[in-house]
């Protein structure tokens, strides 16, 4: 097994800014503070330049991706198909601020997005983000895939279903309408798009990433 690579992360705006060498220390900073802004860096260098400079040269965007599998391997997977779309979902704690969003894969050009919502999860997130995907595609009459790097969210469309653990309160009370909304649909409507899972070890982060953790 790989070890796991270390991560720096910058807070542009959060209980505390700065650059922070966990993402647990990081967390702390951007915990029930509104409108959090933050991403995750390869290097101290690199998230310390970024510290320096504007917040949006950086969140949302991805640098180049090398994998760490064969030849062989990447070979075997291939490269995704861009007649798709690709959904995915940022939860700031868990639960936590949460949002979602789906993108066309090949332009990463924003299709929709919903959130934040005060108090969610990551799993509820892709889920949504997942059924908003297939309606959204559906009402398009489109024939594209959909990419999802979930296999929570994936599971819980195949059984049509939202099975977390997460209460219901008034706080959360407008997201769960959402997830009630999105298992009325998944029960009464067919649909002939193909979920795909996002290979996040041979393409690096799938393109609706938020580009954060």
């Amino acid at each position: 097994m790989s070890k796991k690579k270390k991560k720096y992360y910058t807070v542009w705006k959060g209980h505390h800014t700065g650059v922070f060498e966990t993402w647990e220390d990081c967390k702390s900073q951007i915990k029930d503070y509104q409108g959090a802004l933050y991403k995750s860096f390869a290097t101290f260098d690199a998230a310390k330049k970024a510290l320096k400079g504007n917040y949006k040269d950086y969140v949302g965007k991805t640098s180049k991706f090398n994998s760490e599998l064969s030849k062989v391997q990447l070979k075997k997977i291939g490269q995704p198909n861009y007649n798709s779309i690709s959904v995915d979902a940022a939860s700031s704690g868990n639960p936590g601020k949460m949002e979602y969003r789906g993108v066309d894969t090949k332009t990463k050009k924003q299709l929709f997005k919903q959130g934040p919502f005060e108090e969610g999860t990551n799993n509820i997130g892709e889920f949504l983000a997942l059924v908003h995907g297939l309606a959204f595609l559906k009402q398009q009459k489109s024939n594209r895939i959909i990419y999802t790097d979930s296999k929570t969210a994936l599971s819980w469309v195949k059984k049509k279903t939202c099975n977390t653990k997460l209460e219901r309160t008034n706080k959360n009370k407008q997201l769960f309408e959402l997830v009630d909304r999105a298992v009325e649909w998944l029960n009464n409507n067919s649909y002939t798009t193909t979920i795909v899972k996002w290979e996040t070890k041979a393409w690096g982060e799938i393109p609706a990433d938020f580009g954060r953790k």
